[in-house]
């Protein structure tokens, strides 16, 4: 064949393979849902989206309107036939005996199911654009059109007023009314994120003492006063994962996104890890495009060198993947639309009472998205107890409420644990040369709670306001109240008793200290869902790593396989706080463990290693 030939043979393959995607494109493609004019004087209000914290007794006035703000989103709402037809397909990807098991979609794939059409996307640009917004980005997805603007242009798009806020010592700015979108957006546009700065909040505990962080000390795990700290071999002792470790499952050729919205000093894992005797760290950072650089926050910061030490101290040779930016669900939808890993780790939270209902749908969608590309979000379930909006102190509010994200059904809520070992010999009197692990075994839990009156700190759990209940959620213990309960498992989180070993920085001070908070389990568990992705792979189970939703899985085994999992029974999230003109002296409220599923532990802690075996069933 000549060369002329040839290149008349290639021609008609790439114009029938264009074709064939164009075919299958169109298949696929998604119908126009604007389908009216866009006017502006015809506009409708978007329920739920003005911050319960934008209040009258802190509102300040008017923002700077040319203050610019840099990632306002708009969160598009599936239609009522993609979403019947999303939630179809989460119930078939989760199911073993579906031929759609594990068939994860892409975002691209994802778009052409669930995001609008591209006309859709070019007609909201077209009038974004017409109000000199910025168009920053449009979602792989394409369930998100992100912008930029000053306040004022923001201002009379979206028909609201941006004003000042102070609570307390912190500044904030919000929106002072709901916005408003041309009516044709109706049923399109679910909200407008990034209106406001209520940012959600780490979940640790960091005690000073016994340890003072102070340049170059040294953590002594088994120390002479007969307290106990956790190093990773610890963990893997006392969770049953070190006969993985000895099995290669380690966590190579596997990845986990941190979000965080700080910047930090990765010279702080470094340390953590040479000090452990583990090889040096495969670390990516990457700021959210577009994003303002959220500079350094101490407490954020800190709790990013949690997250990323002890997930990598879990999964020892996982690349970690640190997205950061100023609003750290902003990092989260980044990651997912990204498709960066199958697991993302969130330590941050904040009470549904305080979250507008619109910001919980919003990590909804992105939770869905995430799940149907295989990826697992992980969240920590929070640090008080039952009363989630409570921070301590008297006459200050005290009622049941829990946190958001672990709230979201499509995310695994990891609640605290403590350490009772109740006169038993767990821990060894000396430390391992190399690993500085001391745990022999197994050590028996309690549920966390080390609160005293007007000072909480205990395990996050109880019933969402927002959520109803999820079809996978059931089982001995759960209750029969109709809507998503909290959390779903549990790891230690007293920073008492015993709590983590991290290296960060606090004040001019850089060195160890140790932490707690339900913000600890969430990136340890991370770790161990690294771990169980190469398992599952390197033995066939599955051809790529992805889990997506893992919680009809755990509530399902905990079932059919009760050994995996340690039932906490004992303890309680109990929050008590002192009323001076309440009928009684103090106020309280929370759950108390029990068998099988509780408001306060979850399903409980795992055994890994049987939690492996018992999963490839």
């Amino acid at each position: 064949m000549n060369e002329s030939r040839r290149i008349i043979h290639l021609i008609r393959f790439l114009a029938i393979g264009t074709c064939i995607l164009l075919f299958h494109a169109n298949l696929f493609a998604q119908p126009d849902r604007i389908t009216q004019p866009i006017n502006d004087s015809q506009v409708f209000t978007i329920p739920g989206n003005l911050p319960p914290l934008a209040l009258s007794q802190y509102d300040q006035g008017p923002l700077n309107p040319s203050f610019k703000l840099a990632r306002i989103t708009l969160v598009v709402k599936p239609s009522d036939v993609q979403a019947a037809a999303l939630d179809t397909l989460l119930t078939q990807l989760h199911d073993p005996k579906s031929s759609t098991y594990h068939n994860w979609l892409t975002p691209e794939s994802y778009a052409n199911q669930f995001g609008l059409s591209q006309s859709d996307i070019a007609k909201i640009v077209e009038w974004l654009t017409a109000r000199e917004l910025a168009i920053t980005s449009v979602a792989r997805a394409r369930n998100a059109i992100t912008v930029s603007g000053t306040v004022d242009r923001i201002q009379a798009a979206f028909q609201t007023q941006i004003h000042t806020f102070v609570l307390g010592s912190q500044t904030y700015y919000a929106n002072a009314s709901p916005p408003s979108l041309p009516a044709a957006f109706q049923g399109i546009i679910l909200a407008i994120h990034g209106l406001h700065n209520f940012r959600l909040l780490p979940q640790n505990r960091m005690l000073r003492t016994p340890l003072a962080l102070r340049p170059g000390a040294t953590p002594h795990y088994t120390s002479g006063n007969g307290t106990h700290y956790l190093a990773p071999n610890d963990f893997a002792t006392i969770f049953n994962i070190k006969p993985l470790y000895s099995a290669g499952i380690d966590g190579s050729n596997q990845t986990i996104v941190i979000v965080g919205q700080s910047d930090i000093d990765t010279s702080h894992l470094s340390t953590f890890r040479s000090y452990f005797s583990l090889s040096a760290a495969s670390l990516t950072t990457t700021l959210v495009p577009d994003s303002d650089d959220p500079g350094y926050s101490e407490r954020d910061a800190q709790e990013s060198d949690l997250d990323l030490e002890w997930a990598s101290g879990v999964a020892k040779n996982a690349t970690l993947q640190f997205v950061y930016a100023s609003d750290v669900t902003d990092a989260a939808q980044y990651a997912i639309d990204e498709n960066l890993a199958p697991v993302l780790s969130m330590s941050y939270g904040m009470c549904e009472t305080l979250s507008s209902q619109s910001d919980a749908l919003t990590m909804q969608t992105w939770a869905k998205q995430g799940n149907t590309q295989g990826i697992t979000w992980v969240a920590s379930s929070g640090d008080s107890g039952a009363a989630a909006c409570y921070e301590g102190g008297p006459n200050n509010a005290l009622s049941a409420a829990v946190n958001a994200p672990a709230d979201i059904p499509e995310v695994t809520a990891i609640g605290g644990t403590e350490f009772n070992e109740a006169g038993g010999t767990y821990w060894s009197s000396t430390n391992d040369s190399n690993t500085k692990a001391s745990a022999q075994s197994y050590i028996p839990e309690t549920s966390w709670n080390d609160s005293t009156t007007d000072s909480p700190a205990a395990s996050g759990g109880g019933a969402s306001q927002f959520f109803s209940k999820p079809s996978w959620q059931t089982g001995a213990g759960v209750p029969s109240d109709g809507v998503r309960d909290v959390p779903d498992l549990a790891f230690p989180a007293s920073a008492d008793h015993d709590g983590y070993m991290v290296y960060t920085t606090s004040g001019l001070n850089t060195g160890w200290s140790i932490f707690g908070g339900t913000s600890a389990g969430a990136p340890s568990f991370s770790g161990i869902l690294a771990l169980l992705n190469q398992y599952l792979v390197t033995n066939g189970y599955q051809s790529s790593a992805g889990l997506g939703n893992i919680n009809s899985q755990l509530y399902s085994m905990a079932a059919s396989s009760p050994s995996a999992f340690h039932d906490i029974t004992t303890g309680n999230n109990n929050i008590t706080a002192s009323c001076i003109f309440c009928s009684s002296p103090t106020q309280s409220v929370g759950y108390p463990a029990g068998t099988g599923y509780d408001q306060v532990t979850g399903l409980g802690s795992l055994d890994v290693h049987a939690f492996f075996a018992a999963w490839q069933n």
